[in-house]
Order: structure tokens, then C-alpha cells, then sequence
């Protein structure tokens, strides 16, 4: 089998075992073997061995001492950390992207990206959902970006993989309730003003406007979890979060 070949599976048996863990296909308790997993997902064992590996990075699986691994729970107060964690990291991308000077093509970027957010909210009852998921993902990608710092889009990347933390975790099963919808505007309108702040060159302000747009989904995740608990299986991740 050639690099090629091997990579290929390695990404195949990464995304399917991950999806399959945050949508609750598996137990909490439940003991995950290489070999099942293998036979299930019908890839060769090294590469399920190489996702599990990266998953128990990612903080979706644990270690057992007497082998394999074991999908990991989350408290509600674990999710609302991790919310957290990722608006610090963001935040700080936003002021170091201001401070610095942001790279005019990302920058300009970003304006492109913002723009086809505007157009995608532009019609509150007729939102663009699958744009605004595309595009937002984008934004988000693009503040880590022009902060100019490696270290820190690395560190963006893997906050926003934590189980509900990431900037989309919450945009699954939002067309179909109206107070969502209305919390897209008011994002989009937050996206606005941390791209002003960066143009601007204020970095504290930058940081501030960034930490609170990432409390909309602690809002959000409140939201499912005491007033829409039925939704919990179209929020990829939720499903391991514990009610208790």
C-alpha cells in the first residue's frame, strides 16, 4: 500500500469514527477494540489505531488501563469551559491581528467572506443556512489566521474541537427554530464589528467583541439543553454532554 493509500485511510477512518462519537453511536462506557472498529468501518486496523490515537488527543476518547479506549462524557460545565477556552483563544487572535496588522489579502478575504454572510441573513425569513455554516466556519478560520501566529491557529483549531465548542456546533436544526434564526443576525452583526475593530487597529476592543460572540453559544447551548432537549441529536457532540 502506498503513502498515498495509507493517508487516504488514516482521513477516512478520522472522520467516520469521529462523526460516529459525537453523535452518540457508541456508550460512554463502552469499550472500543481496534479490531471491531476495523470490521465495522471495513479499514485496515492501523489506520482505526492512528484515529484513535488522534481522537484521545482531541479529548473525545479515553484511555483504559486495561486496553483500547472508551468514548469520553463531558458536564454541562465541561462544554460551557471549553465555550470558553475557545472565545479566550479567539479573542486573543483578534487582538494580536489588531495590534500586529492583519495580511491584507486575509484581510480582504475576510471582507469577501463577510459580505456573503450579509447576503445569506439578508432575509430573516428565507436564511441561507448551508452559506452562513460555510462562510461561517470560514470568518472563524480567517480571525485565527490574522492573528500571523502559527502557534495560535493551532491552539484555535483544536479548542474548536472539543465536543459543542466549535463556532458551527450550533447551527445544525437552527432553520427550524425562530429564536435561532434571530441569534444569526445578531452574530453576523458581531462579525461586523470585530472585523471594524481589527481594521482599526483596536486590539482590546477586537478581543472583547470576539470573547462575547463566542458566549452566543453558551447562550445557544442553554437553550437546547432546558428549553429544546430534543433537538441535542442534530448538535453534533451533544450527545456526550451529561443532563446531570
Amino acid at each position: 500500500m502506498s503513502g498515498q493509500e495509507r493517508n487516504a485511510q488514516f482521513t477516512r477512518a478520522l472522520a467516520e469514527l469521529r462523526s460516529m462519537v459525537l453523535r452518540g453511536q457508541f456508550e460512554a462506557s463502552h469499550r472500543l477494540g481496534e479490531t471491531s472498529l476495523a470490521e465495522r468501518l471495513g479499514i485496515s486496523r492501523t489506520p482505526i489505531r492512528q484515529a484513535m490515537d488522534r481522537l484521545v488527543q482531541e479529548g473525545l476518547l479515553e484511555r483504559i488501563e486495561t486496553g483500547g479506549c472508551r468514548v469520553a462524557s463531558f458536564s454541562f460545565d465541561d462544554i460551557v469551559d471549553a465555550i470558553e477556552l475557545r472565545g479566550v483563544l479567539e479573542g486573543t487572535a483578534a487582538r494580536l491581528a489588531a495590534e500586529r496588522g492583519a495580511d491584507p489579502d486575509l484581510l480582504e478575504e475576510a471582507g469577501s467572506v463577510l459580505k456573503g454572510l450579509d447576503a445569506a441573513v439578508a432575509d430573516p425569513g428565507r436564511i441561507d443556512f448551508p452559506s452562513y455554516v460555510r462562510l461561517n466556519a470560514r470568518f472563524h478560520d480567517l480571525i485565527a489566521r490574522m492573528s500571523g501566529s502559527a502557534m495560535v491557529v493551532r491552539e484555535v483549531k483544536r479548542a474548536a474541537r472539543l465536543p459543542v465548542a466549535s463556532p458551527s456546533a450550533f447551527l445544525q436544526g437552527q432553520e427550524v427554530i425562530p429564536d435561532f434564526r434571530d441569534s444569526l443576525t445578531r452574530a453576523q452583526s458581531q462579525h461586523r464589528a470585530i472585523f471594524d475593530a481589527i481594521v482599526s487597529r483596536e486590539g482590546s476592543r477586537a478581543e472583547h467583541l470576539t470573547r462575547e460572540h463566542a458566549r452566543l453559544a453558551r447562550q445557544n447551548l442553554e437553550y437546547v439543553m432546558n428549553e429544546k432537549p430534543s433537538l441535542a441529536e442534530r448538535v453534533p457532540g451533544l450527545a456526550l454532554v451529561s443532563s446531570g
